[in-house]
């Protein structure tokens, strides 16, 4: 059972629209654990109406493709996890959160779609003879190599678009910091 229900959520918020007090004040006055909780429901009411506080009783699932987009968003730009959630539609943004360590870990085959279900095992009882294979094929494996330098290329694409990106920033940050000391140096020069 969730935690809070959606008509509890749904209270909260309308006393915060009607002003009946901030984040902190309404989760002390309900009782709910924390403010952050309050916030992230408002915040989640104002961009998805009533669906942004019920919780989903279905798994949403979503395609390789758009699961990398949305990493290679999150890397490049310098948005919260939160934002970039609200930005795409996905009510949870816990899951970015998941794609992004993820893929940090294990590169991009960590974002393709996985089997469900129990492998099948391979125990053989002993009624069963096996014969051994006459003839052995020969396994493609040309294709599976060219998947794997693809994916490479992608996260190296990725890593190089983000390291550019801290490049800029570093320079615009050592570009704001020359000029502070050019201007308090002026200014110690016209103060004597």
């Amino acid at each position: 059972m969730a935690k809070y229900s959606f008509e509890f959520k749904k209270k909260i918020v309308q006393a915060y629209l009607n002003g009946e007090g901030g984040y902190e004040f309404l989760s002390n006055q309900y009782g709910v654990a924390s403010s952050r909780d309050v916030r992230k429901w408002v915040t989640n009411y104002e961009h998805f109406g009533d669906k942004g506080l019920m919780r989903s009783r279905k798994n949403e699932t979503y395609s390789f493709e758009y699961k990398l987009h949305i990493v290679e968003l999150y890397l490049i730009s310098e948005v919260s996890y939160q934002e970039l959630a609200l930005s795409e539609g996905i009510i949870t943004p816990g899951i970015i959160t998941k794609w992004v360590n993820d893929f940090r870990i294990a590169g991009p085959d960590a974002l393709r779609p996985k089997k469900k279900g129990r492998k099948k095992s391979l125990g053989l009882t002993k009624k069963t003879k096996v014969t051994p294979p006459t003839e052995i094929e020969s396994v493609d494996t040309n294709t599976e190599h060219i998947k794997q330098l693809e994916d490479e290329l992608l996260k190296l694409r990725i890593e190089n678009a983000y390291l550019k990106e801290l490049r800029r920033l570093r320079l615009e940050e050592e570009a704001l910091l020359k000029k502070q000391r050019e201007l308090s140096t002026v200014s110690e020069e016209n103060s004597n």
